[in-house]
C-alpha cells in the first residue's frame, strides 16, 4: 500500500485536482497523461484569473527557457471550442515565456477537468505561486462565488486560506476602477486598498498615498479622523523616517561635525 501524502497547506491543494507520480518509476498521474504537444495547440483560457503578464518576468523566463527548457509541464484540458487544440488550466506564465523563447513543443499533462473544477485549480496553483495580485484573486474568488454557488467557508476550505481573508479579499472589489488598477499595477497594496473602502474620496486619497509613499498606518490614522485629506502636515507628522536615512544622517553629522536633519519630499538638508 502507498503511504498516504501530506496534506497540503493550501486547502485540496494541487496534488489532489492534478495528483502526482507515485515514487515506483515516476508514473504519470491517473487524473491526467503526459505529451509533448506543439506549442500552436495550446490556447489560453477566460477562466485564468491571472490577467497580468509583465514582459520583463516573462523576457527572465524566455531566457530561462532557452538554455534549460521547460522543465515543468503546462496543466491543460482539451480545448471545448477547437478539436485537436488545449486550454491551459495552469501555467499560462510558463506558455507565454516559452513562446517568447521561441519553443515549438512543450510538456502538458491533459485533463478532463469542467469549467468549475478548471477554475478552482487554477486560482488554487496561481495562489499557491503568489502569482495574483489581489484583484485577480479576489475576481476569482467571485467567479466561483456567482458561477458556481461557492461560499465563503467553501471558498477558505478549498483555497486554505482564513475565511477572513477572502472575506476582506472580496471587499476589494468594493473600490472604484482606478484604485482597482493601483494595485493591479503594484502600486497600491491590498493594505493600502482596504483602507480606502467606503470613500468617497478614495480614488483622490489613493493618488495621494502613491505620490507621498504613504504607509499602511499613514493611510490608516488618515481615514480614521486623525487627519484630513487636504491637511498638507499629517503625512509628515506620522510618518517615521526609515533606517537608511536615519544612518546616512548620522554619517553626515559625523563628517560634518553638525547636527543634521533630512527633511523628506522636500530636497533639503538642515543643519
Amino acid at each position: 500500500m502507498n503511504s498516504a501524502l501530506p496534506k497540503s497547506r493550501l486547502g485540496r491543494g494541487l496534488a489532489s485536482l492534478i495528483g502526482e507520480p507515485s515514487s515506483n518509476g515516476g508514473r504519470l498521474p491517473p487524473e491526467g497523461e503526459q505529451r509533448m504537444v506543439a506549442i500552436a495547440q495550446v490556447r489560453s483560457s477566460p477562466l485564468n484569473p491571472r490577467k497580468d503578464f509583465r514582459d520583463e518576468e516573462l523576457a527572465e523566463l524566455a531566457e530561462s527557457i532557452r538554455t534549460k527548457g521547460l522543465v515543468q509541464p503546462i496543466i491543460v484540458r482539451p480545448s471545448p471550442q477547437t478539436a485537436g487544440a488545449f486550454e491551459i488550466v495552469a501555467g499560462e506564465r510558463r506558455w507565454r515565456a516559452s513562446l517568447k523563447a521561441g519553443i515549438h513543443t512543450v510538456p502538458v499533462i491533459v485533463r478532463e477537468l469542467t469549467d468549475k473544477e478548471m477554475l478552482e485549480l487554477a486560482i488554487i496553483e496561481n495562489v499557491q505561486r503568489q502569482d495574483l495580485n489581489a484583484i485577480e484573486e479576489a475576481s476569482g474568488y467571485r467567479d466561483l462565488i456567482e458561477r458556481f454557488e461557492y461560499n465563503q467557508e467553501q471558498l477558505s476550505e478549498i483555497i486554505g486560506k482564513s475565511r477572513s481573508h477572502v472575506a476582506n479579499t472580496l471587499r476589494l472589489l468594493k473600490l472604484p476602477e482606478g484604485v482597482q488598477t493601483l494595485v493591479q499595477q503594484g502600486a497600491l497594496t491590498a493594505g493600502h486598498a482596504r483602507a480606502l473602502i467606503g470613500r468617497e474620496d478614495a480614488e483622490t486619497l489613493a493618488q495621494r498615498i502613491v505620490t507621498e509613499q504613504m504607509n499602511v498606518r499613514e493611510v490608516e490614522a488618515l481615514v480614521q479622523g486623525r487627519g484630513e485629506p487636504d491637511s498638507p502636515g499629517l503625512s509628515k507628522k506620522v510618518r517615521e523616517k526609515d533606517p537608511d536615512t536615519k544612518a546616512f544622517e548620522k554619517e553626515l553629522a559625523d563628517l560634518l561635525g553638525l547636527k543634521v536633519e533630512i527633511k523628506r519630499g522636500v530636497g533639503e538638508v538642515v543643519s
